[in-house]
């Protein structure tokens, strides 16, 4: 039986899924769906094929109603159980956080940060920050995943990167090279506001009628209404682009 590495953050044993590169092969990723998070061997992240982030968007979007980890503030490497070294690495599309093992195994990267490097994701208009506001009290922020009251501050007051989500056109230009997803990508269009508002909501009451199930209990936040709703971005936008891919 395969021995399953532990996740960095909540120890738990990773599931292992593989992906095409762009080589024309395939590597094995291990993935922890509760803490958001993926293990990328050294220089695996730069391998990954077009074909793999649809694969990868479908995962998300089949986990989104997961219960959900808290990342520790101490992570090891699963590989020489070493800490991970916290850093920041900046690309066009943003600002995001990484963990690192020191002696060269690779590193430990949360979903969101993985879009953010992969440049799937854009900042989001004033309208849009406008629109969530009066919709939503709270976000999830894309880079840290720190919650954030989009009420109040007009970025992350942890990491100070300005509030993002996914770009659909991004993903399509990802896509473009990948003959089963090209006809369906070239529909995208960027989510309206309303959109991504009505997919965080909705992805809030669907997590709450799983959180409500698991415990076979009345969940205290069952009747909250939308203005306390704290919201997703990664996974409201995963959502929308999967539901534009499967269409």
């Amino acid at each position: 039986m395969q021995h399953l590495p532990s996740c960095p953050s909540c120890r738990q044993p990773m599931e292992e899924h593989r992906f095409a590169t762009n080589l024309g092969g395939e590597l094995a990723l291990d993935i922890c769906f509760p803490c958001q998070g993926i293990w990328f061997d050294r220089h695996e992240n730069l391998k990954l094929a077009p074909a793999a982030v649809v694969e990868l968007f479908k995962l998300l979007h089949e986990h989104r109603t997961d219960e959900r980890r808290p990342l520790q503030n101490s992570m090891a490497c699963p590989r020489c159980v070493r800490p991970l070294a916290h850093g920041f690495d900046v690309v066009r599309s943003g600002r995001y956080v990484l963990y690192r093992c020191a002696s060269q195994h690779g590193r430990f990267s949360t979903f969101s940060s993985f879009m953010v490097e992969k440049g799937f994701v854009r900042h989001m208009t004033k309208p849009e920050v406008a629109d969530l506001a009066q919709r939503v009290g709270a976000i999830y922020c894309t880079s840290c995943g720190a919650p954030v009251d989009i009420r109040k501050d007009h970025a992350c007051p942890y990491c100070r990167a300005a509030f993002s989500l996914i770009d659909p056109e991004a993903v399509k230009r990802a896509l473009e090279g990948y003959a089963q997803a090209g006809q369906r990508a070239a529909q995208l269009h960027p989510p309206q506001r309303t959109d991504l508002a009505d997919a965080l909501v909705s992805l809030e009451r669907d997590r709450t009628r799983a959180e409500r199930e698991r415990q076979k209990e009345r969940f205290s936040s069952a009747s909250a209404t939308e203005a306390s709703v704290t919201g997703d971005l990664l996974i409201a936008g995963v959502a929308l682009v999967w539901g534009m891919l499967s269409s």
